[in-house]
């Protein structure tokens, strides 16, 4: 007999991840209504209500985001910027100059796409912050571990590595839970 526990119990039997030992359901941490209360995490999230979680906790840095919390909103952002940055260069590029090293400069028709791009940059930064943070501790990590991403390269690619992890039951404890 071993001391080793390979996801059987004494039975034989295999134990639910999420589970308790005697197979039944773990209830959930919050009340039976239902809906996913807005401090719990939200997994298996669509696009739209992971948009609406990441305005409607917009600078919340306690608790936890599921990946697809997480991904929909990068999803959706990734694919605005990248809308509005083709939009604004192809409304930019009559009137383009480019310098002697190479150096594209766009027109005046970039001026507006480019005001709007900075405005959604600054009025997302916050919650950006807010929900890779959410993110780390649904890992069960710090949400301290975001600043690796002042590390030139390596940061980003830790943070893209840590952000694909699956939840850790222990990320509970930066649950607070309101009524």
């Amino acid at each position: 007999m071993t001391d080793r526990n390979d996801g059987a119990d004494q039975q034989g039997g295999a134990v639910p991840p999420y589970g308790q030992p005697d197979g039944q359901p773990t209830p959930p941490p919050y009340g039976s209504g239902g809906a996913v209360p807005l401090w719990a995490p939200l997994y298996g999230a669509g696009p739209v209500d992971a948009v609406k979680r990441f305005f409607k906790k917009y600078a919340d840095f306690s608790g936890r985001a599921s990946r697809s919390e997480y991904w929909w909103v990068v999803l959706a952002n990734g694919v605005l910027f990248l809308a509005l940055s083709i939009i604004g260069f192809a409304a930019g590029y009559p009137g383009s100059t480019t310098d002697v090293d190479g150096t594209l400069n766009p027109g005046p028709g970039f001026i507006p796409f480019g005001i709007v791009l900075a405005l959604l940059f600054f009025g997302t930064f916050v919650p950006f912050l807010s929900i890779g943070v959410r993110r780390l501790h649904d890992v069960d990590l710090s949400g301290w571990l975001l600043l690796i991403n002042l590390v030139p390269y390596l940061g980003g690619f830790v943070i893209f590595i840590l952000s694909l992890l699956g939840p850790k039951p222990r990320g509970a404890r930066f649950d607070r839970p309101t009524s």
